[in-house]
């Protein structure tokens, strides 16, 4: 029996995880303890989304949130280690690119466990991301890289892994599975009632809510397509509500509350555009066939780009206004397959047993 110790901490891993532990539950010869780091603690972005996704109840939940990013590294670094001695697993399974995601995996490779990491090759080439150092760093003490694509496979490959020991597999993207899996399930969200068509924003990346010249020209762009062109509806990240306030940027738009996975795969479904600056959610607009405006200066998405469903606009007022007037009510096609057709959690689960067997 191969004992592996996942570890989640944000709301994107949860989703990921929700379906890579299903296919782990259906396979014999392997068992699963499940690690949450508290990085994403707020009701709606951690404990709800265990609820609708039916994914196991942690086994070690810590509560470790807030703080520096080289503090909440540190401190996680030292409770995963702790539970890694505690738990002696024989594979820890990290996902994305999260704080969360660099101390499992340094944790790991410090004791010399096996390190798998889910959305291996990914790169924006933008150094002053933190997520582009954790899964840069991750990658590189992983030795199971499971790619979603074949642009990250090429990544990787530029980067020398051609001539190393890890093993890296196009296995797809675990999103596209968790989607398709639990797009019957959506739910409305609680007290709406705007009619179908309306523009789904998101609005919680660093280098923008960081940014006062950043956040306000976003904010002014959103502000006019909800008077201009469709409502705006966005459900608001506290970190970023608390900055607007403090920032005093007016907002006009229809906020809500930060919503549960099952609420955002209604709201992409009935969406007419989807304005974003996050990583899952230009995948997830994909899903379902919705235009995608991207409030960054380069994505880790690139194929989306290069195919014409996602258009990069910065955090320029002008450009945004533009980009939605043109894209609002455009439908894309997944002709290609690119992101795998929903398979990648077998794929990656299989490869797990596969190392597991070859080791022995």
């Amino acid at each position: 029996m191969q004992k592996v110790l996942t570890i989640i901490g944000a709301r994107p891993q949860f989703i990921k995880a929700s379906v890579v532990s299903r296919a782990i539950q259906q396979t014999d010869g392997v068992e699963e303890t499940i690690l949450h780091t508290g990085q994403h603690f707020d009701q709606n972005m951690s404990e709800v989304f265990f609820d609708q996704l039916g994914i196991p109840k942690p086994d070690v939940q810590l509560d470790i949130h807030g703080g520096n990013h080289g503090e909440m590294t540190g401190r996680m670094l030292i409770e995963i280690e702790r539970a890694l001695l505690e738990n002696k697993p024989d594979r820890v399974l990290v996902y994305g690119d999260t704080n969360s995601t660099l101390a499992g995996a340094l944790a790991a490779a410090k004791l010399h466990i096996p390190v798998a990491h889910v959305e291996a090759g990914l790169r924006s080439f933008n150094m002053q991301m933190p997520e582009e150092i954790n899964r840069i760093l991750t990658d590189q003490i992983s030795d199971l890289l499971f790619c979603p694509t074949d642009i990250a496979v090429d990544n990787l490959i530029k980067e020398g892994f051609a001539h190393k020991s890890a093993k890296v597999f196009q296995v797809g993207d675990v999103m596209q599975d968790a989607a398709i899996l639990f797009s019957k399930k959506a739910t409305v969200p609680t007290n709406f009632s705007l009619p179908d068509g309306f523009v789904l924003a998101t609005l919680h990346r660093a280098e923008n809510t960081d940014s006062p010249t950043r956040l306000a020209s976003i904010v002014n762009a959103l502000n006019y397509i909800h008077s201009e062109i469709a409502p705006v509806v966005l459900p608001l990240h506290p970190r970023t509500r608390k900055l607007i306030a403090e920032q005093q940027i007016t907002l006009d738009v229809h906020l809500v509350e930060p919503v549960g996975y099952l609420e955002m795969l209604w709201l992409l479904d009935h969406a007419g555009l989807v304005l974003t600056d996050s990583g899952g959610v230009q995948k997830e607009a994909f899903f379902f066939h919705k235009a995608c405006v991207t409030m960054r200066d380069q994505t880790e998405w690139v194929e989306l780009v290069e195919s014409g469903a996602n258009e990069l606009v910065g955090a320029d007022a002008d450009m945004i206004l533009q980009a939605a007037h043109k894209n609002y009510g455009r439908t894309v096609a997944d002709d290609s397959q690119i992101y795998g057709g929903g398979l990648a959690a077998g794929k990656l689960v299989g490869q797990i047993i596969k190392a597991s067997t070859v080791a022995i």
